[in-house]
């Protein structure tokens, strides 16, 4: 045993520089993360809390330390939120305030990314700007490949990744090599740019440059210049003392030690034998911060040399435990480059499965040690090292000891046969050799940074008979532990690589690494499917390494690799010289601040004096009576001041979001969903008051609980559905007659908002006359004034509700965030104390709702044609337990059942189904992307009936001008027609379909598939008192002009829109308009942020309002026609004419009834069409967007770069929810997706390889401001273009094997669901589940 004193050694202060400033700590909290420290301590906001769990990046810093071994400094971007502030000793951090602010200089990358319009929200921007930072510092010339990789662990909701991808490119080599004038050349494309090779105009055989107009002019970007950079400090390189120093710091919760030696690191795990070894807390921060787990002791041997080194002998390569990813995969690569194939093919796969490992970020802190002693069943690497016969050397005081890295190291779910006293040291990775062949899979939900469903290793031998002399086989995802298929391994040693041997595998795999039905992680029999698919690649690679495959299978072995980016923007350029900003790119009016990171959002306020933080109570049952809350505990603590819950509130307690009062800001006798709120916590700060939380005891009496609409059908369970039809002409008597009659039915999922920033809010109680000022994250500053000032029970106005900006809203933040700022304001009105909250994203996934879910159950009749005469429709959402907005969501998807097709005859009735979940809500669309859905589904089914093409049947079918709808809405101004055929002419569609065809033709693995699909989507809010938007327009005496209006910023640009009609209005440059926030005391009775009728209301409210201004000053100008707006303001500020003006709009003959069918729903319609070619692997249900068409009639666009910017985002919205993004539930109604970790929107890598966009012109709409159209939502139901191009791919593998074309999927389109639509040979050797009353799954869809 090693006996030494610790003690004499240790230091417990800790020393890191932030930004060139030196921070000395002497009792820092080794509980507390960088992310929380940079916030709260040095008051550093531009870092973003987007997850918590190191998922989304927007709290990307970069840290920099100075390797002595190599005499240079290494930068890394880094998690803050998951990275101990105690692991800063002795490195310099760099956030986003540290390169470049607003206010005087910003850096180069934050200039591009603002300039190429690539910051919405800017929720997520810093972030994304330190990830490219980091790059640059590391490499100043990089490859478009080195930036998607920096960009796999950054997330963005708004933008669609194009213009941040546009932005950055000029920093790259490739743009250097081939591009300097436009943002469409030096694309990277491998192989070379088609500009250099042949002189072409465009990429990609896309629209030429003299089409194309640009968003943003390159050649007013600053040049980057490293020299220019900030030096590391100078006093972490000379000294070396930091580096080497044994640490000790102690919290209020927990111990961190930080040992120099392997002798002292062995005698505290001695000495702590439960203490948990930390290296890059990725995985401890995640269950701390989501799981909630509590560790006293931790453990970081970044320093103990034989944990942190790597070893390269003539045998293989030993990696210390300690090791990080990054280096692993800097080892790797070099290997690659040095040594030949034969022998270095495990790094190889190594190499290529880190590319999906996780982020970035992660990768750079991540141990391999930490990634074998978790132990996670889907961990991406242990797979590799058990197949690849790895060692593990294990070491204690008692010395060292080898083990084998197989399937006997792993003793259950994340147990192991490590002692409570020992350590892992290290693992060492043989080479391979000569007739040995090593491949590792992972398939995931998506490809960058996603945890895997199933992955594996194969390791095979081969004899000079080409029979197997040893095969080694590693999976993750098929049960409790990593798993080893021994007796299948041992099943083929000796047998013939031949064709026959797949099926004897396959056979043997199936039984062997069987799941029962409700295994955890669900999609059991895709999983197993995944199994046989990863061996039949194999099989076909190692074919092909002996120069044995069939041409029509090859494609099978091919990976997906993304190309860059090819994009084009076309749109009508206002080129006249006028000071007016009208109709030109103008930039986000924030976008500086964003990138410089000192954008203000609602946390980022300052603490003020006596504020408390608020934890919400949430219920854990769905459906119960509440027996007893006792919080005797959790005000027994320090910190703790007070509970707050509905016996606070008495009769105040009940609420309406919109024409039912029934929800309660706290719940009272019962709870109605898993996630409602019981009561608040109050305390000194977040982690006492979440900590507090937890220790509130509530027993529960369950009651029975509906969670699907299924279930809710059944039980006849349905919410108060005020218009539950829409008929016209005589649905049944053409049933009756005619002779080609479909009836099917559709579900879409739900889909989370996942606005980067989550729900926010502050309440400042007032001394006097009851006032609160609230400062909360929402689109609906009215409502939530009215539902506090009624649970404060105080008049309206003693409420005044600020929203400076959100950090994205989607819909989520129009209802949701309500009840969130009643409790607060509850809260501070209680304790008559500032109150805060930002809810956890785990918490605001929880409580908040999602998009609604759809069943969708039709009948049509249609002619031999394929024309449509008839449509009946039930459409069914699960509402959740209150109303909420769900009636006119239904409504909505009422109004879009037949998207853009003429239907005579149709009825269509909607149903709100009542469920014991937490009420769902808007999200961009409001319900039209599911009525469109399924109406696009009956349309595939016709098609497929008559044997045609989907095109045709929607071509025959779309509206003309002045057809009317089956609400009766004439359409005037109808573009369809257009948009279609020039999205047909863009996406060359007849010769994408040829080469399609050839291609399916030689590929039996791979297929293509395209879809041409056009959407028509009514602009207004089907609630006619709504449409109304108020303006206040205040000239000061210098000229300047500061506007205010009732819409709010959500990143999609309205202010800067709403200062560019000024502009016009006014005659006056943009630079003179500015707009603070939005608030109530500022302009009343604000309809929501919402229905993409922001521009519209609040735009000619805005005009109205300077109009009067300008007509104000009308003599004075007459009088003076050579002064300036100056002079005239001056004038007539001393000739007491009025300088402040409101304005007023109502959206004019608007208005429609239920029951006689009449009235305009609708102000106008947006119209647009998309054309999207995919790739599918029909062996894992993986796919790529290859490329993406889009042309929308935007009328005369106010801004083209915020509109393509909102198309782009848009459509990527969609994408996520027809493709990508799954909810999932247990049957008693909790969540499981609650987080980016289990939840997973695109990513940069998930866009279009081609995205191109165009703007209709010469359609100008005289309904809206300035001849303008609503963008928000129209765009997002084109995504289903890739829905249905996967349909397409898939019905050839179909046919391929010989199984009827037609199938059902319903949306999403996940890899799961592809997979096994793709039916074969060996999804027919999978067994069937059995009956669905006979066993529990472990997750549903509601």
């Amino acid at each position: 045993t090693v006996s030494m004193d610790l003690s004499k050694a240790e230091t417990s202060t800790l020393v890191f520089f932030v930004n060139g400033r030196k921070v000395v700590d002497t009792n820092p909290d080794p509980g507390m993360t960088l992310l929380t420290y940079l916030r709260q301590k040095l008051r550093l906001c531009g870092t973003k809390l987007g997850c918590g769990e190191g998922g989304c990046g927007a709290c990307t810093v970069m840290v920099s330390k100075f390797n002595r071994t190599e005499e240079k400094v290494d930068h890394l971007s880094v998690n803050a939120c998951l990275a101990p502030v105690v692991s800063m000793h002795g490195v310099a951090v760099t956030t986003v305030e540290g390169i470049g602010n607003a206010k005087g200089r910003l850096h180069a990358v934050q200039e591009r990314l603002a300039n190429s319009h690539g910051s919405q929200c800017g929720f997520c921007t810093p972030g994304i700007v330190m990830s490219m930072y980091t790059l640059l510092r590391n490499n100043p010339l990089p490859s478009m490949k080195d930036m998607e990789t920096y960009f796999q662990g950054n997330l963005c909701r708004c933008t669609g990744y194009r213009p941040i991808l546009e932005g950055f490119r000029t920093f790259t080599e490739e743009w250097s090599k081939y591009g300097k004038t436009t943002s469409m050349q030096g694309c990277g494309r491998e192989g070379g740019c088609c500009k250099e090779k042949g002189g072409q105009a465009s990429c990609g055989g896309g629209p030429g440059d003299d089409a194309e107009q640009e968003l943003f002019s390159v050649s007013e970007f600053k040049p980057y210049c490293p020299s220019q950079e900030p030096l590391f400090p100078p006093e972490l390189k000379l000294n070396p003392d930091l580096d080497q120093q044994y640490l000790v710091f102690r919290g209020r919760n927990t111990v961190w030690y930080r040992p120099a030696t392997l002798e002292q690191f062995l005698a505290l795990k001695e000495s702590h034998p439960y203490a948990k070894i930390v290296v890059g807390n990725t995985e401890l921060g995640v269950e701390v911060k989501i799981k909630k787990c509590e560790y006293p002791v931790f453990i970081n041997p970044s320093l103990v040399q034989e944990l942190s080194a790597v070893k390269v002998t003539s045998e293989g390569v030993t990696f210390g435990a300690a090791v990080t990813l990054s280096v692993i995969e800097e080892t790797c690569l070099t290997l690659i480059k040095t040594m030949p194939r034969s022998k270095v093919q495990i790094f190889s796969e190594i190499v290529d499965m880190l590319q999906w490992f996780a982020g970035k970020q992660i990768r750079n802190v991540a141990a391999v040690g930490g990634n074998i002693m978790t132990g996670s069943p889907i961990s991406d690497l242990n797979p590799i090292f058990m197949a690849a016969n790895s060692t593990l050397r294990i070491c204690s005081t008692r010395g060292n000891t080898d083990y084998p890295f197989n399937d006997k190291f792993y003793t259950g779910y994340r147990k192991n046969i490590v002692g409570l006293d020992e350590i892992l040291e290290s693992i060492t990775i043989p080479f391979t050799r000569e007739n040995q062949f090593f491949y590792a899979y992972k398939q995931a939900r998506r490809r960058d940074d996603d945890i895997a469903i199933v992955n594996s290793a194969f390791n095979v031998t081969l004899n000079g008979d080409q029979a197997i002399e040893d095969i080694r086989m590693a999976f993750g995802g098929m049960g409790p532990t990593t798993l080893m298929a021994t007796k299948t391994m041992e099943s083929l040693k000796g047998k013939a690589w031949t064709n026959q041997l797949v099926e004897t595998a396959c056979q043997s795999l199936q039984t062997e690494l069987n799941l029962m039905p409700n295994a955890p992680g669900a999609m059991v029999r895709y999983r197993v499917s995944l199994v046989l698919s990863f061996f039949f690649k194999t099989f076909l690679k190692i074919n092909k390494e002996l120069g044995n495959i069939a041409q029509h299978e090859a494609s099978a072995v091919e990976a997906f690799e993304k190309e860059p980016l090819n994009s084009h923007q076309l749109f009508e350029v206002k080129n006249e010289k006028t000071i007016s900003a009208l109709g030109k790119p103008v930039k986000h009016k924030s976008a500086d601040h964003q990138v410089a990171g000192t954008a203000q959002y609602t946390d980022d306020i300052p603490h003020v004096d006596g504020e408390l933080y608020a934890a919400l109570v949430l219920s854990t049952k769905a459906h119960a009576k509440i027996l007893n809350i006792n919080t005797e505990k959790a005000l027994a603590m320090k910190g703790v001041h007070f509970w707050v819950d509905s016996k606070d509130l008495e009769d105040k307690n009940g609420f309406a979001t919109t024409i039912v009062k029934d929800e309660v800001v706290f719940a009272e006798d019962h709870v109605y969903c898993i996630g409602m709120v019981i009561g608040v916590i109050l305390a000194d700060d977040q982690e006492l008051a979440q900590k507090a939380a937890r220790m509130v005891q509530v027993d529960y009496e369950e009651l029975p609980a509906i969670i699907t609409i299924e279930e809710a059908i059944a039980a006849n369970s349905y919410h108060f559905m005020p218009n539950p039809e829409i008929s016209i002409g005589d649905v049944e008597s053409v049933f009756k007659t005619s002779t080609n009659i479909i009836e099917g039915e559709m579900r879409t999922g739900a889909q989370e908002q996942f606005y980067l920033e989550t729900n926010a809010c502050i309440a400042i109680p007032k001394i006097e006359n009851d006032e609160m000022e609230v400062w909360s994250s929402t689109q609906n500053p009215t409502l939530t004034q009215n539902v506090v000032a009624s649970v404060l029970g105080v008049p309206a106005n003693r409420v005044n509700i600020h929203v400076k900006r959100m950090g994205g809203g989607f819909g989520g933040k129009e209802s949701r965030s309500v009840p969130i700022a009643a409790a607060i304001a509850a809260a501070a009105d209680k304790c008559g104390r500032p109150v805060r909250i930002m809810l956890d994203r785990d918490e605001d996934m929880l409580i908040t709702g999602f998009r609604h879910p759809f069943l969708g159950r039709y009948k049509v009749a249609y002619d031999d044609e394929g024309r449509i005469l008839a449509l009946e429709a039930d459409l069914y959402a699960n509402s959740g337990w209150s109303l909420d907005l769900t009636f006119s969501v239904v409504e909505r998807a009422m109004f879009h059942s037949d998207n853009s097709y003429k239907v005579p005859n149709l009825r269509v009735r909607g149903h709100c189904c009542k469920t014991h979940l937490p009420s769902n809500t808007a999200f961009r669309g409001f319900g039209g992307p599911q009525g469109l859905m399924i109406a696009e589904n009956w349309v595939e089914k016709i098609a497929e009936k008559l044997g045609v093409a989907p095109e045709v049947i929607r071509e025959r079918n779309l509206y003309t001008e002045g057809q009317k709808t089956h609400f009766n809405q004439e359409l005037t101004n109808c573009t369809l027609q257009r948009c279609w055929d020039e999205c047909k002419s863009l996406a060359r569609f007849e010769e994408a379909k040829a080469k399609i065809a050839q291609f399916n033709a030689a590929n039996r693995w791979k297929k293509r598939g395209i879809s041409l699909v056009p959407v028509k989507f009514g602009i207004a809010f089907t609630a006619k008192h709504l449409n109304q938007g108020g303006a206040l327009v205040n000239v000061y005496q210098d000229g300047s002009v500061l506007l205010t209006h009732g819409g709010t910023e959500m990143g999609q640009g309205l202010h800067t829109k709403m200062i560019q009609v000024a502009s016009q209005a006014l005659g006056i440059d943009h630079s003179k308009i500015h707009i603070s926030e939005t608030a109530t005391d500022k302009v009343p009775n604000t309809s929501p942020t919402a229905a993409s009728a922001g521009s519209d209301l609040n735009g000619m409210a805005v005009m109205e309002a300077c109009l009067k201004v300008k007509e104000r000053l009308k003599p004075i100008i007459d009088e003076n026609p050579t002064g300036n707006w100056e002079d005239w303001v001056r004038t007539a500020y001393f000739s007491r004419i009025s300088l402040s003006s409101t304005g007023f709009h109502a959206t004019p003959d608007i208005g429609y009834d239920f029951k006689t069918n009449s009235g305009n729903p609708f102000n106008y319609f947006t119209y647009g069409a998309a054309c999207s070619e995919v790739e599918v692997d029909c062996l894992t249900g993986d796919h790529q967007v290859l490329s993406t068409n889009i042309v929308m009639d935007l009328g005369e666009s106010i801004n083209p770069a915020i509109d393509i910017g909102q198309v782009e985002g848009a459509f990527v919205q969609g994408y996520g929810l027809f493709m990508l993004e799954q909810i999932m539930h247990t049957p008693k109604g909790a969540l499981i997706t609650r987080g980016p970790g289990a939840y997973k929107i695109p990513s940069f890598n998930d866009i279009p390889g081609e995205f191109n966009v165009s703007l209709l012109r010469g359609a100008p709409n005289p309904r809206a401001v300035y001849s303008s159209k609503a963008v928000g939502e129209p765009p997002l139901f084109l995504a289903s273009s890739v829905f249905f191009a996967v349909k397409n791919a898939v019905s050839s593998a179909r046919r391929d094997a010989g199984v009827e074309p037609s199938f059902h999927m319903d949306a999403p389109a996940t890899a799961e669901r592809i997979r096994m639509a793709c039916e074969d040979r060996f999804t027919g050797l999978v067994p069937q589940l059995p009956p669905a009353d006979s066993f529990t799954p472990w997750g549903i869809q509601v």
